[in-house]
């Protein structure tokens, strides 16, 4: 069952009739909320004997730890690798390092990338940051190799088969719909705090882009190859070896670059459970509210970022079999591999001589603290009675009305109202899934904290969902506009997500209007581009017929276009959703509070451990039901085409 239908009363149409059940439906939580608000809350209690009981876990896993086999090894192996990079990369020295990413740029896209990429990562060196830097990338290193190791294998196996595949496929439906922060709670439990735990963490959040794309390659394959493989006697192996993988070798290449642009995000939060790297430079500035060495830290970050993504974006086209052509060709590539590695050798033996190979010359190294910090001094006194202002009213109208409902109403009201919700949007199943992640928020005495952090949610959803679909309205309709948009979206797209709080904060000062802000900037991207991508391909047939019907611009946007692009706009909710909620518990590091500062503090207090993992679960919980009822909206018919049931 996908939608409700209701019996047409006399006298009016079945449109009509549904719109006045639901009106009905609305009037009576209205008038229950009226009369019973106050009555049945859920307020939150510091006490509650989960915690303890949570604790009691962690005590006993902190004194059995070492003596269980699975979690020492995997805790050393990771740990392990993580000292590999850190080696190699120390070996190279700076003038190595160089090297390397400007090699790597030769080979995969020529001098322009090499350069780029040299710049790029001097750029880290210049302003300070060349160690902290060094670190995030052998973190990220290890991760990558690992989820790649496992990732690639499973997505092959997912592309082969589609019973393994719809297996996997709820599982990172899962993965992937859980906030960053959800991941480190469990994983500190089980392996401590420290590099180890940040790099196992890094890779199980960059895993399900290299399953998912990976089975994506295999599955695109053209049945034709196959079967021309398989009529001239070639095994399962012979198949896989030198048919799909060569000619999905493009869409993995994809596979990698989304796996390593995961793994950056995910290596810079996991700053919070002790990793070192930029991430704790960006964690120290904003609890010091040192906006310039934030910014400065969040700018190498975003570096870093678009040299990777730049680079293995390349990469995926170089590993296309119809990259190279000739005989010629080949030779060239073998003369630039022998200039590639003779350069790095040459300047890793160079670093040799050096005081101090490993640290980057600190002659030409400059600062952006102090300008930056002396700008956010005149923006907020200048404009911050403003801003203040913008935030207050904001909080008066919108934030601080909907938490009081959510948390005064009764707490078996709410969940009633979800369920009707979830029902009339999505169905059944969706209304079920809702129900039951509510009444486990609820055995988790986490309910008035869910519905605080639930309230900005929504609220951040609805700004993106409004700010998105009107970029991504003009970015479908007007060429230039999405010239001017795009590359603000690709650099806006490769950000870890604690950049986004940088800004924010510089406006704002922590609140939660700061974390609804930067949630907000950091999830419109891709609402952007999906509406923008709904709109353009509703087919131009379609679109000239109703020009030639009449019809105007305006109501070509809403009579046919729009509605022709359901799907793509209820991906973009989906997505919007999920972004916001991941960036609304960041948020808790400037001020957000609710659920986010129980995760937060439950790795900063032993004693709230208990507490910070219930949240995280609860979190997970949240993002699961808005998921559901979100993707089950885009599985439901049209009310014309519903009518009947």
């Amino acid at each position: 069952m996908t939608a409700i239908t209701a019996p047409a009363a006399s006298g009016l149409d079945p449109r009509t009739a549904r719109r006045l059940v639901y009106l009905a439906m609305a009037a009576a939580a209205a008038v229950l909320y009226l009369v019973l608000a106050g009555q049945s809350t859920l307020p939150h209690d510091e006490e509650y004997p989960l915690f303890g009981s949570l604790n009691g876990v962690k005590a006993w896993v902190d004194e059995h730890r070492n003596s269980i086999l699975v979690f020492s090894l995997i805790r050393e192996g990771v740990g392990g690798l993580v000292g590999f990079f850190e080696n190699v990369i120390a070996a190279l020295g700076w003038p190595g390092v160089l090297a390397a990413t400007g090699a790597l740029g030769a080979i995969f896209g020529g001098w322009r990338l090499a350069v780029m990429t040299m710049l790029g990562m001097a750029a880290i060196g210049l302003l300070g940051l060349w160690t902290s830097g060094m670190d995030t990338l052998a973190q990220m290193l290890a991760a990558v190799v690992i989820a790649l190791l496992i990732g690639i294998p499973l997505g092959i196996i997912g592309g082969r088969s589609k019973r393994f595949a719809a297996v996997v496929t709820p599982i990172l439906d899962v993965m992937q719909i859980m906030p960053t922060f959800a991941y480190l709670a469990p994983l500190t439990l089980l392996f401590s705090i420290g590099v180890s735990t940040a790099a196992i963490a890094t890779l199980i959040y960059a895993i399900p882009p290299a399953i998912r794309i990976t089975a994506l390659g295999i599955r695109a394959v053209p049945d034709a190859s196959v079967e021309a493989a398989q009529s001239l006697g070639s095994t399962r192996w012979q198949v896989l070896r030198k048919v799909q993988l060569p000619l999905a070798r493009r869409t993995i290449g994809i596979g990698v670059n989304q796996t390593i642009m995961m793994a950056l995000s995910m290596v810079v939060i996991t700053a919070v459970i002790g990793a070192p790297g930029l991430g704790a430079d960006v964690l120290r500035a904003l609890q010091q509210v040192n906006v310039g060495l934030a910014f400065q830290a969040g700018l190498a970050i975003v570096i870093l970022a678009i040299v990777l993504d730049r680079l293995t974006d390349r990469a995926g086209e170089w590993m296309d079999p119809r990259f190279r052509k000739t005989d010629a060709n080949k030779a060239r590539r073998r003369l630039l591999y022998l200039a590639a590695l003779g350069t790095v050798v040459a300047a890793t033996l160079l670093a040799r001589g050096l005081p101090d190979p490993a640290e980057f010359p600190e002659a030409v190294k400059l600062s952006l603290v102090a300008p930056v910090n002396d700008v956010i001094k005149w923006i907020t006194t200048n404009f911050g009675e403003g801003t203040a202002s913008i935030k207050d009213a904001f909080s008066v109208v919108l934030l601080n009305p909907l938490e009081g409902v959510l948390t005064s109403a009764p707490w078996w009201l709410v969940i009633g109202v979800v369920l009707a919700l979830a029902w009339l949007i999505s169905g059944v199943r969706a209304s079920v899934v809702a129900g039951v992640c509510l009444v486990l928020v609820v055995l988790l005495g986490l309910w008035e904290h869910g519905m605080q952090t639930l309230a900005s949610v929504l609220i951040a959803t609805a700004l993106t969902l409004i700010l998105g679909g009107i970029l991504g309205i003009l970015s479908a309709r007007h060429d230039r506009f999405r010239t001017i948009l795009r590359p603000i979206l690709d650099a806006a797209q490769t950000m870890p997500a604690f950049v986004y709080l940088i800004p924010a904060v510089a406006l704002f000062s922590p609140s939660r209007f700061t974390a609804i802000v930067a949630a907000l900037v950091y999830a419109i991207p891709p609402v952007i581009r999906l509406v923008d991508v709904g709109i353009r391909t509703v087919p131009a047939t379609i679109v000239e017929a109703a020009t030639a019907a009449g019809s105007t611009s305006r109501q070509l946007l809403w009579k046919v276009q729009l509605p022709l692009s359901r799907r793509a706009l209820l991906v973009a909710a989906n997505q919007g959703i999920v972004m916001v909620l991941a960036m609304v518990v960041v948020g808790a590091l400037v001020g957000a509070g609710a659920l986010g500062y129980d995760v937060i503090a439950g790795f900063a207090q032993g004693e709230d451990f208990g507490k910070g993992l219930a949240a995280g679960t609860a979190i997970v919980l949240l993002g699961i039901m808005l998921d559901r009822i979100t993707q089950g909206a885009g599985g439901r018919p049209s009310t014309e085409v519903a009518r009947g049931g």
